[in-house]
């Protein structure tokens, strides 16, 4: 299945990720840290990363663009648990496929990772 990249600085929200997504059979790799998850992203192949919005030294979208640059095909989920259309408009631009709004929901969840990687290729499934 997936190679997937969860950040969170909540360290029960990227338990709780790598908790749903393993039982799919996708291999998670859970940060806290921004700079261990870009480090990680770096050397390793990754599909999906998941990232939530508002971290500790950057933001999510900040990632975002720092991954995207390293590894263009990868897909991409945000998190946020203060959706708004600015931050949505943000993500899209930089390549986010998805948006997903705390407390997670492990339907949800599910749902828009099985969506977001076979739509690989395709552009971003956000409306706003």
């Amino acid at each position: 299945m997936a190679e997937i990249l969860a950040l969170d600085d909540v360290l029960d929200a990227t338990v709780l990720i790598g908790k749903i997504l393993t039982k799919k059979g996708h291999s998670v790799h859970s940060f806290t840290e921004e700079d261990e998850a870009i480090a990680y992203a770096r050397t390793h192949k990754i599909d999906l990363a998941i990232l939530d919005i508002k971290l500790k030294k950057m933001s999510g979208v900040e990632v975002l663009g720092m991954l995207k640059a390293t590894t263009p095909e990868m897909r991409a989920i945000m998190l946020t648990g203060y959706p708004t259309v600015e931050t949505a408009r943000e993500a899209i631009s930089l390549g986010a496929d998805e948006y997903c709004v705390k407390p997670i929901d492990r339907d949800e969840l599910e749902e828009k990772v099985e969506k977001v990687l076979k739509a690989s290729g395709k552009k971003s499934s956000i409306t706003v």
